[in-house]
């Protein structure tokens, strides 16, 4: 090989090594121009994500006000433990599950239940701990990495009353819930149940992130751009509800110790007043996760506190709905309100249906309902046939839901012809069936709710709106109420033909009717009372009213389970609601007795007239 060869070889060489040099420092340089330059964002969000990390800031939820704006539910600061899995480490579950006094693998079955969701993202493990548990966590928090604690919100019921139907209580959010919603994490809390339930998304707010600082193990260093990037959480709406504390608060205290039901309403707005399902539950055991004792203890009580009897129960109305009956027969022209009906104790047809209180001769539509009297509206319901009775009874809204804003409610039976083809067949009833529907037994059962409407409905002369039990929401700017809207009623019936009607249930009360016991001294009321029948033991009592007669501001429905007869049971209660709620109202004070006696004659003068 000559010196030339060699040379040659050496520079090829050489032309080799350079080549493979520049072209490695050259696809260096590409890469660094990629990705300082034409990825840069892409890489700063990465790098952000390994030292920012995200905190969602639960939003206070919103509060209950009543008419008068008077918080009845609130909230107060709790400590919440919380475990980021990215930086946990299992062996320290017995410790902390010591420290909280829960069951051993608790941490793990909520920390397995949250696998599907961000390792990243906190999960929360108790609420409402103790400050000596804070205290502990604080003092080790280098040897628990990913154990950390928040200050949040739960419910706080500062007044005293309860109204645990009414209000209903927030539960932790379920797995369905969490894949129909992308608003909700695994841990937050969402309305069940009453208005937590219907008005979940005015009251819930708006969620928000803190943005902290963490190094490469996680650990929070500090916050990220002194805050400036913050999204702040916004307040849910505060509710304003229709009731009155007040006649909330008597019409609990008179139910302790009793089963049943009460609803009384605004008659002219639909709003509800007071609304009592008794028994009731403490729904401070509901603030957190409830304790499984409590749960099982509420689920096996025989009283059912948790059923709602005010919506979801359905008796018979008794005698409460013989004005149903005078309407119809009145609307129809069947009777006038001079028409006599001779009572002799009682009706035949097939057999003999007796008469409550006896024989009570030839009397007219309104001493029929201030006696009382079955023979009249047995034989009113013959008259007029089952499908006239049905369709009034439909337009005061039996046999359907009212619509009342809360989610639970039953719409309870208001028979006509479909209703027994369907049940006995064409030909397997009479009209023997339909007697005693006439006086609100046999297949006819309706809900508190829907009798307290009909009473509200009777009292403004057909004419209201759907009960409900929230005005709107308080305008956190201007402090003003936004109201919602809500569903006109009208029954398209005569004023004439409540004129005799309310004259009747006047008397009830003033006259010689069967619920003295609930007048008062300075207002003036007209009421019916009712027993349903019970095949199961005592009767059930019934009392609806409304007050004053004159201008009605409230209408009221008690019903009072297995005690007998509604003019000694259910009258009082309702008397003392009614009285309570009647202080709102200056007028009506103990200087308005003599312009109630002048009333009552007048009443009395029509009376005889007729």
């Amino acid at each position: 090989m000559t010196i030339k060869n060699i040379f040659s070889s050496s520079d090829l060489k050489r032309t080799l090594l350079f080549t493979v040099v520049i072209g490695f420092f050259t696809l260096i340089v590409l890469q660094l121009f990629r990705m300082q330059i034409l990825n840069q964002k892409f890489y700063d969000v990465k790098s952000a994500e390994n030292s920012i990390k995200g905190l969602v800031q639960s939003p206070l939820r919103g509060a209950f006000l009543d008419r008068n704006l008077k918080v009845v539910v609130g909230n107060k600061p709790s400590y919440t433990v919380f475990i980021t899995p990215s930086n946990y480490q299992r062996k320290y579950d017995t410790i902390i599950e010591t420290v909280l006094g829960v069951d051993s693998g608790y941490i793990g079955k909520i920390l397995n239940l949250n696998k599907k969701y961000s390792k990243f993202v906190p999960v929360r493990i108790k609420r409402d701990i103790s400050f000596d548990m804070i205290a502990w966590i604080e003092e080790n928090r280098d040897k628990l990495p990913g154990v950390n604690f928040q200050v949040e919100m739960e419910r706080e019921y500062p007044d005293s009353i309860i109204a645990s139907h009414m209000f209903g209580y927030i539960k932790e959010v379920s797995r369905r819930q969490l894949e129909e919603d992308a608003y909700y994490n695994m841990g937050d809390f969402i309305g069940n149940n009453g208005v937590e339930k219907t008005y979940e998304k005015y009251l819930r707010g708006t969620k928000g992130v803190k943005y902290v600082l963490v190094d490469s193990k996680r650990k929070e260093i500090g916050r990220y751009k002194n805050g400036e990037l913050d999204i702040n959480s916004i307040k849910g709406e505060d509710l304003v509800l229709t009731i009155d504390a007040g006649a909330q608060r008597v019409a609990e205290k008179a139910f302790i110790g009793k089963k049943g039901a009460l609803v009384a309403i605004e008659p002219s707005t639909g709003e509800v007043l007071a609304f009592v399902s008794s028994p009731q539950y403490d729904l401070r055991h509901f603030t957190t996760v409830t304790p499984k004792e409590i749960w099982r203890q509420l689920n096996t009580d025989p009283d059912k506190p948790l059923f709602n009897r005010a919506t979801l129960s359905i008796y018979p109305p008794g005698s409460t709905y013989k004005m149903l009956g005078a309407i119809a027969a009145l609307e129809e022209g069947i009777i006038t309100p001079e028409s006599r009906i001779h009572c002799a104790g009682g009706y035949h047809f097939g057999r003999f249906f007796k008469c409550h209180g006896g024989s009570h001769g030839p009397i007219d539509v309104i001493t029929s309902i201030e006696k009382s009297c079955n023979t009249f509206y047995y034989s009113l319901i013959m008259k007029m046939g089952l499908e006239v009775w049905s369709d009034y009874g439909r337009r005061f809204g039996f046999g359907q839901k009212t619509g009342l804003d809360i989610t639970e409610e039953r719409q309870g039976i208001l028979p006509n012809t479909e209703w027994y083809n369907k049940r006995y067949g064409k030909n397997g009833w009479t009209k023997g069936f339909i007697v005693s529907l006439g006086i609100g037994q046999g297949e006819l059962s309706v809900t508190p709710t829907q009798l307290a409407q009909y009473t509200a409905l009777i009292a403004n002369n057909g004419k209201s709106k759907k009960p409900h039990m929230v005005k709107g929401y308080l305008d956190s700017q201007t402090k003003k109420i936004v109201p919602f809207k809500f569903e006109d009623i009208d029954t398209k019936i005569s004023q004439k033909t409540f004129d005799v009607v309310k004259e009747g249930m006047f008397k009830v009360i003033h006259g010689a009717g069967t619920a003295r016991s609930a007048k008062l001294p300075n207002v003036t009321m007209a009421g019916k009372t009712g027993t349903s029948q019970n095949p199961h033991g005592k009767d059930h009592a019934w009392f609806v009213a409304f007050a004053p007669y004159e201008n009605p501001k409230i209408a009221i429905a008690v019903l009072v389970e297995n005690v007998g007869y509604g003019g000694t049971h259910a009258a009082p209660i309702a008397r003392d609601v009614i009285k309570e709620y009647m202080k709102n109202f200056p007028e009506y004070n103990e200087q308005n007795i003599e312009k109630k006696k002048n009333l009552e004659g007048k009443i009395v003068r029509i009376s005889n007239a007729n």
